[in-house]
């Protein structure tokens, strides 16, 4: 049996210094890392990063800096967004609205930072790999949602890795030891609106023809025990979208993040198999 990277490894990694930490909001936990690529001559496309952590406030960014750093090696500006989670005033509806605030503030700084909107990925691990998921499907919210907001960034492509399609059926897996039903403020049936708002399973199977499909890869660790392989081919199976699901050998969960194991070059092919595609 392979020796997989624990909790507390991943807890240690290195944080590695942004070229700019930035403020989307007033409160303060709505920032963000930005990382630049070097001696770039012309804009740059960005990948929006979110950290995962069960949503919950125990987790932050900092551990994602050795990946950032990585990812500005291959030429993309990243946006390591940090967020109210469950513990620091997260939660329904913050947890979402700040993510689509900190998203959408890059148009404000484009020019500044030579960003280029038209090619944005949005990539997270785990619970930001929901949130990252959410973000490309958010154009399918309608008005009266709390989560709506008016000509959100547009998202060409989603990574995720190790992520949570599927809060409905993550409350009946237990994902995440009973996030989901914490995030969304209580259980499917209490709540069903915030479900179909929220899950980007639901958004999903929700489409009226608003936006084309978008890209989207999913990596998993073969004996991930947080995110079971089961549980992400089930919520996969029953979706609209179109989607390519690789599934690294011998490494669990926090492997995915770490640029020196065996899933950074799928990182790097996924992000070569989007740029070949006509949709980048």
């Amino acid at each position: 049996m392979p020796t997989l990277k624990t909790v507390d490894e991943y807890i240690n990694l290195k944080p590695v210094a942004a070229d700019k930490r930035l403020t989307y909001g007033d409160d303060p936990e709505q920032f963000g890392d930005l990382y630049l690529p070097k001696d770039s001559e012309k804009p740059v496309s960005v990948i929006v990063l979110l950290h995962g952590g069960c949503w919950r406030a125990a987790h932050s960014l900092l551990q994602l800096g050795e990946l950032c750093r990585s990812l500005t090696d291959l030429g993309y500006a990243v946006w390591n967004l940090e967020y109210r989670r469950l513990g620091n005033g997260g939660g329904w509806p913050t947890t979402f609205t700040d993510v689509a605030k900190g998203t959408d503030y890059l148009t404000s700084i484009a020019t500044e930072y030579s960003l280029d909107l038209t090619q944005v990925i949005t990539m997270g691990h785990s619970a930001g790999g929901h949130l990252a998921l959410w973000l490309a499907n958010r154009p399918q919210l309608t008005t009266d949602s709390e989560l709506y907001t008016q000509n959100p960034l547009n998202v060409s492509a989603v990574i995720s890795l190790a992520g949570i399609p599927d809060l409905e059926s993550g409350v009946t897996e237990n994902i995440c030891r009973g996030a989901c039903q914490e995030l969304m403020g209580g259980l499917p049936e209490e709540y069903p609106e915030r479900y179909q708002q929220g899950s980007p399973h639901h958004l999903s199977l929700s489409k009226k023809g608003m936006r084309d499909n978008f890209p989207q890869i999913h990596l998993l660790g073969e004996l991930d025990p947080i995110v079971p392989l089961d549980y992400l081919k089930t919520a996969l199976n029953q979706q609209q979208d179109q989607y390519t699901l690789q599934v690294i050998p011998d490494i669990g969960h926090f492997e995915m993040v770490m640029p020196d194991t065996v899933s950074w070059p799928y990182i790097k092919r996924s992000l070569q198999m989007l740029n070949e595609s006509s949709s980048l």
